[in-house]
């Protein structure tokens, strides 16, 4: 029999992504692609990228990470940005060797990485909450987030790297420096949002001028990221860097204006993302700019601050192609997510932590997957 006393979010998270998923599984007809979610715009490609392809559907991110893995020297050719999706380099490569480069199975081992990485990360969060003596239930909010379980069902790269996040920021909690730099490089190669973690960690050590961390910090992540930039500036002719895939936007210059923008356009549209948007990301992302500033204006300087600082100032500039579209915006929020639990845990607030459990809400996404493609 299962001994309750022993049951741990990492469990409960690791248990309901396997239901989850088993369930689409079985009721798609067995078919391991249903996690990719191929289009017909790339798959079918015949150009040199998936632009020249006249095709009807063109399916969602994870595909990307499915035709690199599958092959990495000219998965490019079914990319919309080869450059931008190949800068998320690890996941795909980690699913290309865990299926010892059997085309067959990638489709596998995506999403088994994903859900590995998710349970992982679950646990990560429950270790940097004992640290500061707080409840490890509250880690449930960082495997249930709607934006890290529509990642796990459709392949992308968050997962992955907001485990490495995890793991770096505990490493750095228990003074194993080295191993953290390790993991913020990898996480930052997993997909590129992992820098705002790093930046914010960048700017705690500049403040309290820890200079030798600061370089080590810097050039461990720094250096193997441009060195991947420069290549795939060679190989394609633009650096990875971006705000998106086709048809993005450039960043905004005015607090959520990729939001109110769209109203421009369409009010009914805006007032329908606003819905969603404004609890699930303004107004936490406000809540804690208005934290940070006050701790940081105190003097209280902590890596755990910066770093929600800086994915909170993130929230405020991004793109209108990424306010409109709903699942990304989850997937996004899974960094402010992360970040408030740990500020949470770091400030030692059941208050916090409790205001974050209603980011639980945002499961009706996916019991009814409403942004799914």
């Amino acid at each position: 029999m299962l001994n309750y006393t022993r049951l741990r979010p990492w469990m409960i998270v690791l248990i309901l992504n396997l239901v989850y998923l088993g369930v689409i599984f079985a009721t798609h007809d067995a078919d391991p692609k249903i996690f990719v979610t191929l289009g017909e715009c790339f798959s079918q490609c015949t150009g040199q990228d998936g632009t020249h392809c006249d095709a009807d559907t063109e399916g969602y991110d994870g595909q990307f990470a499915y035709y690199i893995a599958r092959d990495p020297g000219s998965g490019w050719r079914y990319c919309d940005v080869p450059a931008y999706r190949y800068q998320r380099i690890l996941y795909p490569i980690l699913a290309r060797l865990l299926a010892l480069g059997q085309e067959t199975w990638i489709p596998y081992t995506l999403p088994l990485i994903n859900v590995a990485a998710l349970g992982v990360g679950t646990w990560l969060t429950e270790q940097i909450l004992r640290g500061y003596k707080m409840s490890r239930w509250y880690a449930l909010t960082y495997g249930l987030y709607a934006g890290q379980l529509m990642s796990v069902r459709l392949d992308p790269n968050e997962p992955l790297s907001y485990a490495l996040v995890q793991a770096a920021i505990l490493s750095t909690e228990r003074e194993r420096w080295r191993w953290g730099v390790l993991f913020f490089a990898l996480a930052a190669l997993a997909k590129e949002t992992a820098l705002v973690f790093v930046g914010g960690y960048l700017v705690f050590l500049l403040a309290r001028r820890l200079w030798r961390r600061l370089a080590g910090l810097a050039l461990g992540v720094g250096l193997p990221f441009v060195a991947w930039q420069g290549l795939l500036w060679a190989w394609f002719g633009r650096p990875g860097l971006g705000s998106g895939g086709q048809g993005s936007t450039s960043w905004e210059i005015l607090p959520y204006r990729g939001l109110w923008s769209v109203g421009a356009v369409d009010l009914r549209a805006m007032a329908l993302l606003a819905l969603v948007m404004v609890p699930l990301t303004v107004i936490p992302s406000l809540l804690s700019l208005w934290a940070t500033v006050r701790e940081l204006w105190k003097g209280r300087w902590h890596p755990l601050t910066t770093m929600l600082l800086a994915n909170a100032v993130v929230m405020l500039f991004l793109p209108q192609s990424t306010f409109r579209e709903p699942l990304g915006m989850l997937r996004l929020t899974s960094g402010l997510v992360t970040a408030t639990i740990n500020y949470g845990a770091g400030k030692r607030s059941r208050r916090i932590l409790n205001y974050s459990l209603l980011w639980l809400a945002s499961l009706v996404f996916v019991v009814k997957e409403g942004p799914a493609p």
